[in-house]
């Protein structure tokens, strides 16, 4: 009719999300909530494997370490989409994730200690972090900017994984809310960086993973206590476990 506008695809996408896709602020590399969560429990359980075999193994398994390397950008990834939404910052949804994340990590410190040590933090201290980060990005404004810097300067000495694995996180984010070929680059990049932590590049077979589960959508439910509940609770029967062997 004469005098009325069609919407566009893309106010036609940001009015109605896909059903079973995140309402994330892009469709390039967007992902079903299913296939989203389906990519978190892939990282549990190669972040298990990879704990079983450092500490129960003394590292027997050299592919067990390197599948393990992709547990972090997958978390990170899984973790970033989930700030990337539409509104998130308004509902605070970052501020929910950071206590959630604060309260797990100290839970998994008495195991994580005697696993590992004081230092570096566990590696929800570093997702807490990167949310941290985010959320002060986010809010705009040149003290929130300047406050971000100094998080990522003097927090990223202090978690585990250290600069690198903030980098992984923070370019997930960058390419979520704005999907360039540079952005990916840069993504790429930063996950490629872990290789000065990890004595290899195995980080970086995560993200054809994360694009192969964009290109499908699995259904599965989304267990939202799961991730945190569980990290405390492995690393506490590992630690059981060496104690009794």
């Amino acid at each position: 009719m004469k005098g009325t506008r069609t919407p566009t695809a893309r106010a036609r996408a940001l009015q109605s999300p896909v059903r079973g896709k995140p309402p994330t602020s892009t469709n390039a590399w967007s992902i079903s909530n299913g296939s989203l969560e389906a990519l978190k429990w892939l990282g549990l359980v190669l972040m298990t494997g990879d704990h079983v075999n450092k500490y129960l193994l003394h590292e027997a398994s050299p592919a067990l370490y390197a599948l393990g390397r992709m547990a972090m950008p997958l978390f990170g990834f899984v973790l970033m989409a989930n700030l990337a939404r539409p509104g998130a910052l308004q509902a605070g949804v970052h501020l929910r994730v950071m206590q959630r994340l604060a309260i797990f990590g100290l839970l998994a410190t008495p195991a994580f200690v005697q696993l590992v040590g004081w230092w570096p933090l566990n590696i929800l201290a570093t997702l807490f972090l990167a949310t941290l980060i985010v959320w002060l990005l986010e809010r705009g404004g040149t003290a929130h900017r300047c406050a971000a810097l100094i998080a990522f300067l003097f927090g990223g000495a202090m978690v585990e994984f250290w600069w690198p694995a903030l980098l992984c996180c923070l370019g997930a984010c960058a390419f979520l809310r704005s999907p360039t070929s540079l952005r990916l680059l840069l993504w790429a990049l930063a996950t490629a960086s872990l290789a000065v932590i990890n004595g290899n590049f195995a980080a970086l077979a995560a993200l054809p993973l994360i694009w192969g589960a964009s290109r499908v959508d699995i259904p599965m439910a989304r267990s939202r206590w799961v991730f945190y509940a569980f990290y405390p609770a492995h690393l506490t029967l590992i630690a059981l476990v060496q104690q009794l062997t």
